[in-house]
């Protein structure tokens, strides 16, 4: 499902933590530990955080190719293999450095398209190859410029539309790019829009401009030609729940996620030539997060709305049928990734939560599923963990749906709370304009198998909860949003989850700024801290925003803190925890990449400054070769060692020792080395 509006915080991180005295499980525990020793097996990280074995499978649309993402000498690559024959996979793509997240099939079936930046600045470009030759091209060969895909349809197979920024960095101009010849053809000179929706003949059909109250516009677009009025108008708090979807395949429906006239989003069809609409689905309690739609009609046929967890409803008794099925033979939680055009097979990932997800191909007239691979079958039987999902409640009377997470062997009868209270990891969400949910995760499974029970939290401006719950996070950053967590640890400490001087707080971007802020705003309620591309200035946040967000600068600016206005600008600082650095008492580890557009490594630097100046202890990893998070494993698993590692000398919990990790990493401890257990012998051994 496209996304409603930048993330402009959020990142995925794959993290460690825990160490102290040997154990049988073949790891350190830190003083005190909670879990008896050895009686649950340290995961190695590795297995954790390094490559999967096979990830993100995709059918062509002709259904003759699978194709998947596997490591091809160490490093994520797209591979490719026929349909009937999935054990006869070739590697496609040969990235040396950079690994590769995400790929998708053009529409013609004979080439593979991804995105790859350098060092995690974020300036993507695309790429094709050819997966009969194998010969791959760089379709977007310009610097400093970032692609997004505007329109791809199965029903023109032979191009795609794509918006360069290379003209002016704040706004994207529409190309239609030619498959076979790689030609790029301007379509539309952009002047001051944030987006555009296209039909499945590749006509553009809608551009959105942002507007003075933070929300934006949205125009028809008739004969190449922008109307001058707009067709509807979005303010603020719809903003983020509010966003068309798509056109079905003969252009008279167009779909919206749509808050408007209510709480949470629906799901809403237009008629595109009268303007009437009709609400396919809603729920009271959670915003429209998904869609299944026909490959070749365009027909939603499903949505899903995910409180605690995840529901599909079905519109189209068939898939209704076929949802039945699904649900009727596989265990877990379900998604479809990928179908063919004759939508006579879909690829389903089934989540079970404790354990990795598996990818299975689903034929339909047969109704027979057939298993194609575990992400991570190493994982298989290993000592991983449930996670429960809880409504808390704030001070002020608001539900806050979480999920806790308990180290094994901690819970014999089963009830959800400890036998003793364990220590805790409160581990908070970036975005601040995203969520937690229910599934697998290996960052969580990774500190629940090293004794702490994890507590996820989604805080008042979190995403799927109606627009309400959004907006009651506008300017609240270091109050109302850091009291939501506060209150959620409030309830862990009295219901015996953890103690109240083992808790420690742990999150990147958003999640790294709630970590400085816990650290500075309320400096003795965590034992420690660790801090991931955490923002530590908002003032200087919001001026060095990528300049291609400037569609979303108002509404960030309305939501976080105006720095046009003097009374935004004491706001800014006022919440800033670089300007409360002298208040730290509990050790801080904080990470950071030197690429990183959107936390810039300046936040990292200057509360690392004031710590120094004031001789406060302070331990900085920094990675040259990385941006927004750590997206190569050897940098991931390092960081995680030195996490895990400061976190076991913080709560007490286990450890694997950190070992050779620096060796194959870029990793840099700039300052306090000397803080963290391990951290200058292995910076020695390297």
């Amino acid at each position: 499902m496209p996304s409603l509006a930048p993330t402009v915080l959020a990142i995925s991180l794959g993290f460690a933590t825990a160490a102290g005295a040997t154990t049988p499980g073949g790891g350190t525990a830190g003083p005190g530990a909670s879990a008896p020793p050895g009686a649950v097996p340290l995961i190695p990280r590795t297995q954790l955080f390094g490559n999967p074995t096979r990830m993100q499978g995709r059918l062509s649309p002709d259904g003759r190719w699978l194709s998947w993402i596997a490591p091809r000498d160490g490093v994520l690559n797209v591979w490719v293999a026929p349909a009937a024959k999935p054990d006869e996979g070739r590697p496609l793509t040969n990235e040396r450095t950079r690994p590769l997240f995400q790929h998708f099939w053009a529409p013609d079936s004979r080439t593979i398209l991804y995105v790859n930046d350098t060092g995690g600045d974020e300036n993507f470009r695309l790429y094709g190859v050819d997966v009969q030759s194998g010969a791959q091209r760089t379709l977007t060969p310009f610097e400093k410029t970032r692609v997004q895909v505007v329109g791809i349809s199965p029903l023109v197979p032979d191009r795609i539309l794509v918006g360069l920024n290379d003209r002016d960095p704040r706004w994207h101009d529409v190309h239609a790019l030619d498959l076979a010849t790689g030609e790029l053809t301007l379509v539309l000179k952009n002047e001051g829009y944030g987006g555009f929706e296209a039909d499945q003949q590749l006509n553009l059909r809608l551009a959105s401009r942002p507007n003075a109250a933070g929300g934006e516009d949205w125009f028809r677009i008739v004969d190449g030609r922008i109307e001058e009025k707009p067709f509807a108008s979005i303010g603020l708090d719809d903003s983020q729940t509010t966003a068309p979807l798509g056109f079905t395949a003969d252009g008279k429906t167009l779909y919206w996620l749509d808050s408007r006239g209510r709480d949470t989003a629906a799901l809403v069809a237009e008629d595109f030539g009268s303007g009437r609409t009709q609400v396919l689905g809603q729920d009271a309690r959670a915003d429209v997060g998904g869609v299944l739609a026909h490959p070749r009609t365009g027909v939603v046929q499903a949505w899903s709305a995910e409180y605690l967890r995840e529901t599909w409803n079905a519109l189209d008794p068939a898939v209704a049928k076929d949802l039945e099925f699904l649900r009727g033979r596989l265990e877990g939680e379900i998604d479809v990734t990928s179908r063919t055009l004759a939508d006579d097979a879909w690829l389903v990932v089934v989540d079970p939560v404790n354990g990795p997800a598996a990818t299975w191909r689903y034929d339909r007239a047969a109704q027979k599923l057939t298993k194609l691979f575990v992400n991570r079958p190493e994982l298989v039987g290993a000592p991983l963990a449930p996670m429960q999902p809880l409504e808390l409640t704030s001070r002020d009377g608001k539900t806050l749906v979480s999920y806790l997470t308990l180290p094994p062997g901690s819970d014999a009868n089963g009830d959800g709370r400890p036998e003793r209270p364990v220590p805790m990891v409160l581990l908070v969400h970036g975005g601040p304009w995203a969520r937690d949910s229910y599934g697998y995760d290996g960052e969580v499974q990774w500190l629940a198998n090293r004794g702490y029970a994890v507590l996820q939290v989604n805080f008042r401006g979190s995403t799927g909860f109606g627009k309400a719950f959004i907006s009651a996070g506008d300017r609240a950053w270091a109050r109302e949003m850091h009291d939501d967590l506060l209150d959620a640890v409030e309830w862990a400490v009295k219901n015996g989850v953890a103690p109240r001087d083992r808790v420690a707080i742990m999150g990147g971007s958003y999640g790294g700024y709630a970590t400085l802020a816990g650290l500075t705003f309320t400096p003795r309620t965590f034992a420690c801290g660790v801090s991931i591309v955490g923002p530590s200035n908002l003032q200087t946040l919001l001026d060095s925003v990528p300049p291609y967000w400037e569609a979303f600068r108002e509404q960030l600016y309305r939501r976080v803190g105006d720095p046009r206005t003097e009374q935004g600008r004491a706001l800014l600082r006022e919440r800033s925890p670089l300007f409360r650095a002298a208040d730290i008492e509990r050790p801080l580890l904080i990470g950071q990449g030197a690429n990183d557009p959107r936390v810039k490594q300046a936040e990292s630097d200057q509360i690392v400054d004031a710590m120094r100046a004031k001789d406060i202890p302070v331990t900085y990893v920094l990675f040259p070769d990385e941006g927004h998070g750590f997206a190569r494993p050897e940098n991931a698993i390092a960081f995680n060692a030195v996490a895990e590692n400061f976190l076991a000398q913080c709560l007490g919990g286990r450890a694997e020792p950190i070992g050779d990790v620096f060796r194959a990493s870029s990793a840099q401890v700039p300052h306090g080395a000397r803080y963290a257990p391990g951290v200058e012998a292995a910076l020695k051994s390297r």
